[in-house]
């Protein structure tokens, strides 16, 4: 007779080193690897990802300590972001006025990564919301998320696809949402919104078919799913990313009508040698409403078209393909300076149009470019970024445009 003794490693605690501001029982609280489990290596190295995930953790690392018996200590070490993060972003509005948006957010609240915060916008018109966040509000793998946004803006509408027309458009809205993580790799959100819309005429030619005001009452349903997998080492990230989010929008009238609006997302990141980072991005966006001018789809600086203008087009469905090349030209300490050359393209569906209409010469735009990025490493998304875009075509725009983290 063969006997056959298997013995299985024990994890017989678990330590974090480098904590300032963030608790360690809420990581105890979401990490796989717990105190008199099976010391699994693929785990543990799947929960140093998690913690990289984090937007309280600039940087984290593992040990593991084997102890006489053959049990394990395992100790992470932390290098903390800061997360208290002002914003300023500044712009031009639709009608040529200086516009501004500033915002406060803490992304560590509590010391377990909630997040709250908010902005206020001037674009002519005032805008202002609050945000409150909780990824792993109830256990490790669920949350909540609620927010109330006012937002009020100046919106060119294109009749005919061409007649440019300006309305005020005012949208209040409060959402709440629960967030559910099936595993490392796949989250979801559901979620709906009461919402009012608000369109009041300002100036242009007021095409006769539409009235100088409208507005709808509408209870909104909302659903994203994600699929992620990143291995983040700082200003450098590769990996797959995928989010589809889907709204139905109730409530609508004849012209502002019920609407589905479907968006997807899929982005690429690669390492190239030691300094380099190549990024892609696919956006592809459907609407139903396909007769309505006030179509949610649009081509803008800070959206899809670097240097294309503010909200130069409207359109029912789009596509979009964002490629960049970021390469670190000087590192030291938490400083990092990045240089990137980019290629944004993009074409709409318009407003009454078939699908092949996006391949018209008119719809597509092109918009090759260069810009340089400003990296805090230890600040959470501390990117500050200038492009400046160089539009291709008869019609086509250039133009600078910085914000606050990289552009996806």
């Amino acid at each position: 007779m063969i006997m056959i003794c298997a013995f299985s490693q024990n994890i017989t605690s678990v330590e974090f080193k480098g904590l300032k501001r963030t608790r360690s029982s809420f990581l105890e609280r979401i990490l796989k690897a717990q105190v008199n489990a099976a010391a699994d290596s693929s785990i543990i190295a799947l929960d140093v990802e998690r913690l990289n995930r984090l937007p309280g953790i600039a940087k984290a690392t593992v040990s593991q300590t084997k102890k006489n018996n053959g049990d394990i200590n395992v100790t992470y070490t932390i290098d903390e972001n800061f997360t208290i993060i002002p914003g300023l972003r500044v712009s031009t509005a639709a009608n040529g006025d200086f516009a501004f948006r500033i915002s406060l957010f803490e992304f560590n609240a509590l010391g377990a990564n909630h997040l709250i915060g908010g902005y206020y916008q001037n674009e002519v018109f005032s805008s202002y919301g609050a945000f409150i966040e909780s990824r792993y509000l109830f256990s490790n793998k669920a949350g909540l998320g609620v927010n109330f946004q006012n937002n009020n803006t100046f919106e060119p509408i294109y009749f005919d696809n061409q007649t440019e027309t300006n309305y005020r458009y005012l949208n209040q809205l409060f959402e709440s949402y629960l967030m559910y993580e099936f595993d490392f790799r796949n989250r979801a959100e559901l979620g709906f919104s009461i919402a009012s819309d608000d369109y009041t005429y300002e100036d242009g030619e007021l095409n006769t078919s539409i009235p100088s005001e409208l507005d709808a009452d509408r209870i909104n349903f909302r659903t994203q799913y994600e699929y992620i997998n990143l291995d983040i080492d700082y200003q450098y990230v590769s990996g797959w990313r995928s989010q589809t989010d889907i709204q139905v929008l109730t409530g609508g009238n004849q012209i502002l009508a019920d609407n589905l609006i479907i968006n997807n997302d899929l982005e690429y990141l690669t390492r190239v040698g030691t300094k380099g980072n190549w990024a892609s991005r696919l956006r592809l966006g459907y609407a139903s409403n396909n007769d309505s001018p006030f179509a949610p789809f649009i081509v803008d600086n800070q959206v899809n078209i670097r240097g294309g203008g503010n909200v130069v087009a409207r359109g029912t469905a789009t596509a979009t393909i964002n490629t960049e090349y970021r390469h670190t030209l000087y590192e030291k300490g938490w400083f990092v300076l990045q240089g990137n050359s980019f290629l944004d393209l993009n074409t709409q569906r318009q407003v009454n149009e078939r699908f092949d209409s996006s391949f018209n010469s008119d719809n597509i735009r092109v918009s090759p470019g260069l810009g340089v990025r400003f990296i805090h490493k230890r600040i959470f998304n501390a990117v500050f970024r200038l492009d400046y875009g160089i539009g291709i075509g008869a019609d086509a725009s250039n133009g600078l445009v910085f914000g606050i983290g990289q552009y996806f």
